[in-house]
């Protein structure tokens, strides 16, 4: 541990703020960031649906697609350098990731690490037969009953804190709220009550404000000629040093692109917030509304004022459905009257549309691009964009008429105005996700250790 005079720190890094994130400055905060603790975060509502999917195709996947290359790039270094890892990579399958992981571990010649998964959040049984109603649509959940793909709770801290007092060196957990990744290995380290709630109010800062990784460090914040941050293509993830009251500095590993300025602090600490004073997560209902943002020195800025009250009595639960499919279809157009062509495209392709009776609930019809064929030069010369992009997309009932629109477009190349190329097309399923809340007794979040 980290230790000054007068308090304890326990440091915790961000190692990715979604799926698909970067994954060297993980290995970068390993290496050099003196962690206690490497969190990531890797959940949204419809990757866990997307997970839940490849799951019934393979009973062995249904985790993270990159959980084996963050984990073979990370798992040395936090290994030799002592740090725990937590992370959401479980996602529809927790077992599976930590059956995953202890082969990985294997290989790379680590033994006797103690990895959990951490379950329960799996509740489709409890909600198809709860009888609830979608809070965004007030529509009864068993009238989607057919087409409902998934539906998991946002855990809270509370089956993380169990497995690390366990001594776990890794826990996979499945839908636990983001937040609470970061917030567990805190009650963990410093023994706090589950019904501290000033305190946890702070921790559920320090987590929201790490768990989206580079977007803290400037990342997300960017905006050239407004607000310029240097060093974007090495750009340093986040490590908070937390004390033992809750107070944290967020920080970054020196050397590595980025910032961390009050400002950016201040943006990811309202990002996706729609009552600061009223936040409602598993653990608690944090208030953000009296938190000091301080600068102490460059790239380091103090955080501190969190509240909190008792957590409601409920679970958001994020119920994911099969809801159509999208049909959709590109071709480029340039040169001398590209507009003029790429608007004739889409009205023979509106046309097209319904003379061959493809029904629609959505359609779209746009012109998309500046400078991608010609160049800057070339295309703010002309007195109207040198290039167009056609895009032609619709939602509908069926694959069939999903893959008529992109088919349509693609007859362009012969049948449409001249000059036309670069014609892409895809059809894909829809999955879209509303939210019931829970009650808590239907959940029994608990962790497994794998041999």
């Amino acid at each position: 541990m980290v230790t000054t005079s007068s308090h304890r720190r326990v440091r915790i890094g961000a190692g990715a703020g979604y799926s698909g994130d970067r994954i060297e400055p993980a290995v970068e905060l390993a290496t050099h960031g003196a962690l206690d603790y490497l969190v990531y975060e890797c959940l949204a509502e419809r990757t866990i649906a997307l997970a839940q999917q490849a799951r019934r195709n393979d009973p062995e996947l249904g985790y993270d697609p990159l959980l084996e290359a963050r984990m073979r790039s990370v798992l040395p270094t936090a290994v030799a350098n002592g740090v725990r890892i937590v992370s959401n990579m479980g996602a529809a399958n927790p077992r599976a990731a930590a059956r995953k992981t202890a082969a990985i571990a294997r290989s790379l010649g680590i033994e006797g690490l103690r990895i959990a998964a951490v379950t329960g959040d799996d509740v489709l049984d409890a909600v198809l037969e709860s009888g609830l109603c979608f809070e965004e649509t007030g529509d009864e959940v068993k009238a989607y009953a057919d087409r409902i793909v998934s539906a998991n709770a946002y855990l809270g801290a509370a089956p993380i804190v169990r497995a690390l007092a366990a001594r776990a060196d890794i826990v996979l957990t499945g839908r636990v709220a983001d937040p609470s990744l970061f917030v567990a290995p805190l009650i963990h380290e410093f023994g706090w009550s589950m019904d501290d709630w000033d305190t946890l109010g702070q921790a559920t800062a320090v987590g929201h404000l790490l768990e989206c990784a580079g977007q803290v460090t400037g990342g997300y914040f960017a905006d050239p000629g407004y607000k310029d941050v240097s060093g974007l293509a090495t750009l340093g993830f986040p490590i908070g040093e937390v004390s033992d009251d809750g107070t944290v500095v967020i920080t970054k590993i020196p050397q590595s692109g980025g910032c961390v300025t009050e400002a950016t602090c201040k943006e990811q600490l309202l990002y996706e917030i729609h009552d600061p004073s009223r936040y409602f997560q598993p653990d608690v209902v944090a208030d953000f509304s009296q938190i000091n943002i301080t600068k102490e020195a460059h790239d380091r800025v103090r955080i501190s004022g969190g509240r909190g009250s008792p957590a409601t009595d409920t679970l958001k639960v994020s119920v994911a459905y099969v809801d159509g499919y999208i049909g959709e279809g590109q071709i480029s157009y340039g040169g001398p009257g590209a507009v003029a062509r790429a608007r004739l495209a889409l009205e023979i392709v509106r046309e097209r549309l319904a003379l061959t009776g493809v029904s629609t609930s959505e359609l779209r019809f746009d012109l998309i691009g500046i400078n991608a064929l010609y160049g800057e030069s070339i295309s703010s010369s002309y007195n109207e964009p040198f290039e167009v992009r056609v895009r032609v997309a619709g939602r509908v009932s069926n694959a069939r008429d999903a893959a008529r629109i992109g088919n349509e477009v693609e007859t362009l190349y012969t049948n449409g105005p001249a000059g036309g190329g670069g014609v892409s097309k895809a059809t894909r399923e829809v999955i879209a996700v509303q939210s019931v809340l829970l009650p808590r007794e239907y959940l029994s979040p608990t962790f497994e250790f794998v041999e």
